[in-house]
């Protein structure tokens, strides 16, 4: 056993060990050693006295003029105050609590120490609040002068602490395993490390605990996030190979077959990015292993069209295709729009169906036995060559006659295993088609979708139109809203209908909480930033008796029956409702060209990239869209600066950037890449891009000419301690 896999227990004790094990998930001397600091502390030079600037933090030497301890709060509580003096001036400090006990005991008057922490004002005097210090006690001159030096310019690392364990003592214990750093074992060949330049891996993890130079920290940083790059990339790399060793049945297009017919009736001309796009996916449909493809595209920009033509060429061939959506609404509105835009080629086998036509069927789980037992006896016989569904297509009752294709719509919504579950349904591994409306930075399709070839649509079709996007700042300017309300009715004046957005669903469950609930409403009555988000059935109610009175006024939201949701979709859709007062639920997938303008209320409290998802049900027809973003947030806080950043770009790509940036990768990678996200220390996946593609770049190169690394030993054992079950498991299911 390396010393990297030591138990924290046997050099730390068990109690230390206990905490870093239950709340910082770190249970080895290597986890421990990767467990980097966040940022160090630098002391700075020292000042004098005379000179403090306010607000920052000082170092400084001096000596203890006089030390006091005052009662207060009726004697519970106390406070030590030390005054000192370095000739130049004099300063307070002040401990509090628990912490007065070791400085009053060390802190006497004419002792010398050196003193840091940041300067701030009480009662008109400069004061440091509980500093930390360290006691210059050398007999001789020169020690102390050296022990100013070293104090007053080194970095402190600051570690991710938790309240049971706080920096410091982290860093205790991470001087306790530090010599273990000798033993790392390198990842990177030989021939790679030294073509870049890269300090060695041991010398790099002494440098980004205990650094003498901000250089250590660039230089140890430099190395560490290349590592880190570097095996997901090849664990990747790895993947891919392996999926092209995998056999699967090639789908390779039919003349004058259903996709031909397809085309022929569509009444207008695929843009150039869906040609583009569709030729990459044919491309890889006809050759004898299975596709991995990540389809990304603007909200809007044909990406349903181009899966449904991968899908007809799948039939073509003899298979089936299988879209998995992640909601019952979603489902519903693919399969009604696909079946509008193939028409006659839906109802193959069905009087007054094409001959070249097929069976296009929904399977969700709140269908009818009927309906139900007729779908999956299509599917078994192969009668269906398309079904639309949710994750009800997983279930083993399901069963395919020749499943060819599985296209999984919003990804990041399903965890692996259900991916996994529908693949497995093929008599060989089916392709895979997955799709979002979630642009996604380049480095995060390198890194979360590493397993997966990407294609990019970024083209709208012709004749959408642009969606003009503002903020309407409620609690500053009310008046602002009323003129929201006015510009909904004249859209639906002008023949158009209108979508209003709320956070939640409200009802009587929500509210009659007793006690609880009605602490709540009176904190928010004195604190209206406490309230809760705004609810559909509220708003819903308030509109149709006051600001859209006599308007058509509905609501759609997911505790409703599925066939009332349908009622409604439907009704929206042929224009028999002018205003839907909805939830999330409307956020990607539904298509009603009619629908013009959209009310955001509570916008702050959605994400930049759902905004952006939501704005973009608007605009789908000729008319111009209109999005309107209601916030009760204050005009210089960050939520307004989001909202702004939304209303000033319609770039799908640059807001996904944004939103990165904000929530970090932790909430983009999400659960189901788990793997991903505990392998990620140093490396940001927004930052990074250049390490991340240049990594990627290598370990392509690395794999291709030696799949099985049996020439690179060290990197398959730090590839084994990376891919641990459940990683692997991931990759594997990517």
């Amino acid at each position: 056993m390396s010393s990297f896999d030591e138990p924290l227990k046997k050099l730390l004790g068990g109690a230390t060990a206990k905490v870093m094990a239950e709340h910082l998930d770190l249970h080895t001397v290597g986890d421990l050693l990767h467990h980097y600091p966040r940022r160090y502390e630098e002391r700075g030079k020292l000042t004098a006295l005379a000179d403090l600037p306010l607000d920052e933090h000082v170092t400084v030497v001096a000596q203890v003029a006089d030390a006091r301890i005052l009662m207060f709060n009726n004697g519970r509580g106390k406070r030590l105050e030390v005054t000192l003096t370095d000739g130049s001036g004099r300063l307070q400090l002040v401990f509090f609590g628990h912490g007065v006990h070791k400085p009053h005991k060390e802190l006497l008057p004419g002792r010398q120490a050196m003193f840091a922490g940041k300067v701030s004002v009480f009662n008109r005097k400069m004061q440091l609040a509980h500093p930390t210090y360290q006691l210059l006690d050398a007999s001789d001159a020169d020690e102390a002068t050296e022990a100013v030096d070293a104090f007053a310019g080194r970095l402190l690392p600051i570690y991710p602490a938790c309240k049971q364990l706080d920096s410091w003592r982290i860093a205790k214990a991470v001087d306790a395993v530090l010599p273990s750093a000798q033993d790392a074992v390198d990842p990177l060949p030989a021939s790679l490390r030294e073509g870049r330049g890269f300090t060695p891996l041991p010398e790099a993890l002494l440098k980004v605990h205990r650094p003498q130079t901000k250089a250590d920290v660039e230089d140890a940083k430099a190395r560490l996030k290349w590592d880190e790059a570097f095996v997901l990339q090849v664990a990747l790399a790895r993947r891919r190979y392996a999926d092209t060793q995998l056999p699967a049945v090639a789908r390779r297009p039919v003349a004058d077959g259903l996709l031909d017919a397809f085309d022929a009736k569509l009444p207008f001309t695929l843009t150039e990015g869906q040609e583009k796009v569709s030729k990459e996916i044919f491309d890889d449909l006809a050759t004898e292993h299975p596709m991995h493809r990540l389809l990304q595209g603007e909200v809007g920009s044909g990406k349903t069209m181009v899966a449904l033509r991968a899908m007809l060429t799948v039939v073509d061939a003899g298979g089936q295709a299988a879209m998995l959506a992640p909601t019952e609404v979603l489902a519903q509105q693919h399969h009604r729009s696909i079946t509008e835009m193939m028409g006659e080629l839906a109802e193959g086998g069905m009087l007054g169906g094409s001959d070249r036509g097929t069976k296009v069927v929904l399977l969700t789980g709140s269908m009818g036995m009927a309906a139900r037992r007729q779908a999956l006896l299509d599917l078994v016989t192969g009668e269906a060559g398309i079904v639309i569904g949710t994750h009800a297509l997983i279930e083993d009752k399901v069963q395919f006659h020749d499943l060819g294709l599985v296209v999984v719509d919003e990804q990041h919504r399903f965890g692996v295993e259900q991916r996994d579950a529908l693949r497995s349904k093929g008599k060989q591994p089916p392709h895979l088609l997955v799709m979002t409306a979630t642009p996604i930075p380049r480095t995060v399709a390198m890194t979360v979708f590493g397993d997966l070839e990407t294609s990019v649509l970024d083209q709208l079709p012709a004749g959408r139109s642009p969606i003009a996007s503002h903020v309407v700042p409620a609690k500053d300017k009310p008046h602002f809203l009323a003129r929201a309300w006015e510009r909904v009715r004249e859209e639906v004046e002008n023949g158009h209908q209108a979508y209003v957005v709320c956070p939640r669903i409200g009802d009587d469950a929500e509210e009659a909480e007793g006690k609880k609930g009605k602490a709540k409403k009176k904190a928010a009555e004195e604190d209206p930033e406490k309230r809760p988000p705004l609810a559909v059935l509220d708003i819903a109610d308030e509109l149709r008796k006051g600001a859209l009175a006599g308007l058509s006024v509905e609501v759609l939201h997911g505790r409703m029956h599925p066939d009332e949701k349908d009622d409604v979709m439907r009704r929206f859709a042929a224009g028999d409702v002018d205003v839907l007062v909805a939830t999330t639920v409307i956020e990607v997938g539904v298509n009603v060209p009619n629908a013009t303008a959209m009310v955001i209320m509570d916008a702050d409290r959605f994400g930049v990239s759902q905004l952006h998802q939501l704005r973009g049900r608007v605009g789908r027809g000729s008319a111009p869209g209109l999005c309107l973003l209601v916030s009760e947030a204050h005009e210089a806080s960050p939520a307004r600066a989001r909202l702004s950043a939304v209303a000033a770009t319609l770039d799908g790509f640059e807001l996904s950037r944004i939103d990165l940036e904000q929530r970090r990768e932790g909430d983009v990678l999400g659960q189901a890449q788990s793997g991903v996200r505990s392998s990620l220390r140093m490396l940001t996946v927004i930052d990074d891009e250049e390490v991340i593609a240049a990594a990627r770049e290598e370990a392509v190169a690395i794999v291709a000419a030696d799949p099985e690394l049996e020439h690179l030993p060290e990197l398959r054992t730090v590839l084994a301690a990376l891919l641990d079950k459940d990683r692997e498991e991931y990759l594997d299911k990517g």
